[in-house]
């Protein structure tokens, strides 16, 4: 069970409900990250009172650092201070909440400090899961996942002995808020519609990736890498009540899920504490009045950043860091309005289509397929 931690992106909705867990379980907080958001970083750091607090731009750090200045708090800035964040001494477990690639370095400096990783970061595994779990393994670090998927099934595998039990798993999905549109019908798709997600409240980037299924593409390779198992063996199911959060059937024919409320606690609450569970004060599900549970296969057709991902997923080398980067791009695009909803998959498939995949890369070789999907993209 953790004792103290660090937690990267602290303003984001994981880091901001991680801090009510950590609060809840009385847990030591020893430093807390954020992207530009120092209004609320400096709320939490008067709160938690940590050793350390990072800034991702250093306009924003040194105006942390004077408002902070009346407590024995240090405030960096960048990449060094996600860095310093991640290796620092204090804490057992770093909780990678940082949105998009940005995540992995820091990721990988905590694995080679032996931390425990709470992943709530999918973004490392997609562009680099091969070389972050061969690290893990070789330093000794224990990944826990926080996505509500992989978490499900990291609970549901607890008994399995053996990694050739498993026939597959089945990471479940809402459809988010356009299921039972067609691609032409979503051609005219606002962010405002995109963003109005149907049980989950998170990040406009996860919201939105919910909306064009990338989401689940990348929860797909994650999976993959997490668990060591090829894409025949991972699938999505649409299930819009999102009460089962993901399952695993066996070789025999069984098959094991974890269900609970539609609440990003749960998860977090049994990575900080595992192999441990710790009483929750939330609501928590009632199976009498949770209604239905329905299920249905994903259309691709409609939501082609699925099929895309699958496409990646089977391509290896560095297909996943250029689709990563391409879409975190076109998603930000979409958001400001520069192009519509459909656009985000043809931008994708246009970094694709121009950047050069490379087989068994380096760590180089994944930033630099990153770098050029965005730019192939813009």
């Amino acid at each position: 069970m953790s004792k103290c931690i660090s937690v990267l992106g602290s303003t984001g909705s994981i880091g901001r409900q991680t801090l009510q867990v950590a609060e809840e379980l009385g847990l030591r907080v020893a430093a807390l990250t954020a992207g530009r958001q120092i209004d609320l970083l400096e709320q939490q750091a008067r709160q938690f009172r940590p050793c350390l607090a990072a800034v991702y731009e250093e306009t924003a750090a040194r105006e942390l650092r004077e408002r902070l200045k009346d407590l024995p708090i240090q405030v960096m800035s960048g990449m060094e201070g996600l860095l310093a964040a991640a290796e620092l001494a204090e804490s057992d477990t770093v909780v990678t909440a940082v949105m998009g690639s940005v995540g992995l370095e820091p990721t990988l400096a905590a694995i080679r400090k032996k931390k425990r990783i709470a992943l709530a970061n999918k973004e490392t595994l997609v562009c680099a899961g091969e070389l972050v779990m061969a690290e893990a393994k070789k330093y000794g670090a224990e990944i826990v996942p926080v996505d509500s998927e992989h978490s499900a099934i990291f609970q549901s595998l607890q008994g399995c002995r053996d990694r050739s039990e498993i026939k597959r798993l089945l990471l479940t999905c809402s459809g988010g808020p356009f299921f039972g549109k067609s691609f032409a019908e979503l051609e005219h798709m606002t962010a405002g519609d995109a963003l109005r997600h149907p049980n989950w409240t998170m990040g406009a980037k996860i919201t939105i990736d919910s909306a064009t299924l990338m989401n689940k593409g990348l929860e797909i390779i994650e999976a993959m890498r997490l668990y060591g198992l090829p894409l025949s063996q991972v699938e999505a199911v649409i299930h819009r009540q999102s009460i089962v959060h993901s399952l695993v059937e066996f070789r025999d024919g069984a098959m094991l899920a974890q269900l609970g409320t539609p609440d990003m606690k749960l998860p977090i609450r049994y990575a900080l504490t595992y192999p441990y569970r710790a009483e929750t004060p939330d609501r928590t599900l009632d199976l009498l009045s949770c209604g239905p549970l329905t299920f249905s296969a994903p259309d691709e057709t409609a939501f082609p950043c699925l099929h895309i991902a699958k496409q990646c997923a089977a391509a290896g080398g560095t297909a996943c860091a250029i689709m990563n980067g391409a879409n975190e791009v076109a998603v930000a695009q979409f958001l400001r309005g520069e192009i519509g909803f459909n656009d985000i998959s043809r931008r994708v498939e246009q970094a694709l289509s121009r950047v050069a995949v490379k087989y068994q890369p380096s760590l180089a070789d994944i930033l630099e397929a990153d770098r050029l999907g965005r730019e192939a993209a813009g």
